[in-house]
């Protein structure tokens, strides 16, 4: 409905993305509900926090699984449909813990450094082909999960962010937007740090 508002199309599917049947699925459904697939958003994500010495197996492999494996699939079954078009976008989400690392996150901060090389790598593959591919690596961004920290933690992630402020979900959102747009058609491989200047 609020899409309709805005005269899109829209249309909602569920998906394990970290097994690949179901990202070819997701994206066949896709191409034949729509006509098409131009843009990719791998925005699926999982945490499982824990220390290293205190981190059982499970909890690797299922953040690993889908943060990382999950962009994979996802991307693999989408470029067979853009490199025949010879023109598409693929954009991840990653994170700047991915950049500086976070304690009791290191699954998390693995994936999310998974993504950026991930990334590096396919904007080699895929660009003479006419596909971009980058990445945006939020910082701290005010959602229902971190609004739920302790006060005295927000401070202290607040302190180490130059602006003195938080970002909100429409800071990420225009990041991808741009890089989704014409406007960025000589952008590739980048990493778009969305993060207050907290990756610095």
């Amino acid at each position: 409905e609020e899409a309709q508002k805005f005269g899109v199309q829209a249309l909602a599917l569920q998906a394990d993305v970290s097994l690949a049947e179901q990202a070819e699925r997701l994206v066949s459904e896709t191409i034949d509900a729509l006509g098409g697939l131009d843009i990719l958003v791998n925005n699926a994500g999982i945490t499982r926090d824990g220390l290293l010495v205190r981190m059982k197996d499970e909890d690797w492999d299922a953040v690993i699984d889908t943060n990382l494996k999950g962009a994979f699939n996802c991307s693999r079954a989408a470029a067979k449909h853009m490199l025949r078009k010879r023109w598409g976008r693929i954009i991840n989400i990653s994170s700047v813990v991915g950049i500086i690392g976070n304690p009791g996150q290191a699954n998390y901060c693995a994936s999310k450094a998974g993504l950026i090389g991930f990334t590096k790598a396919l904007a080699k593959e895929l660009g003479p082909r006419g596909i971009t591919v980058n990445a945006v690596a939020p910082g701290f961004i005010t959602t229902e999960m971190t609004a739920s920290l302790p006060e005295d933690v927000r401070q202290r992630m607040l302190s180490n962010i130059p602006l003195g402020f938080f970002g909100e979900p429409r800071d990420v959102a225009a990041a991808v937007a741009f890089l989704a747009s014409d406007d960025a058609r000589y952008i590739n491989g980048h990493v778009l740090q969305v993060d207050g200047g907290l990756g610095m």
